[in-house]
């Protein structure tokens, strides 16, 4: 496996799939307290627009915060995880995480992340900032 001190500004980040399913939000509602109907009742998330549940935003970041933290092993550590939602993901949904190396400084990698899903749609953008130990 490559060291995190050998990737170079714009080489790609490794790939992370995931596909949200019905026990995961669950299972996420549980532990963040976020039992907001829109997650966990379709029935609901449609009367108001939405066209079914939809998984949290935190869940998806959580999966993005995952491939980060794979990546980088125990060769550094995520300081910074600037996100912005762009599309709602939904169970089923097949979720590819990605990204590449905007800069980087002696001990400083800044990551341009995103996670899109299965029509190809950006589903969360960002930048993540990894400090090298």
């Amino acid at each position: 496996m490559k060291s995190l001190c050998n990737y170079q500004i714009t080489e790609r980040l490794p790939i992370r799939e995931w596909v949200p399913n019905n026990v995961q939000i669950r299972q996420y509602a549980e532990a963040s307290g976020d039992f907001n109907p829109i997650h966990l009742d379709d029935n609901y998330a449609r009367q108001v627009g939405l066209g079914g549940m939809i998984a949290h935003g935190m869940l998806t970041m959580a999966q993005m915060a995952a491939m980060l933290s794979e990546w980088i092993r125990k060769e550094g550590r995520i300081i910074k995880l600037d996100v912005r939602f762009v599309q709602v993901v939904r169970q089923g949904d097949k979720i590819t995480f990605g990204g590449s190396i905007r800069a980087r400084s002696e001990n400083i990698i800044v990551c341009d992340i995103e996670a899109t899903n299965d029509k190809e749609e950006i589903v969360l953008g960002g930048v993540a900032h990894i400090m090298q130990k």
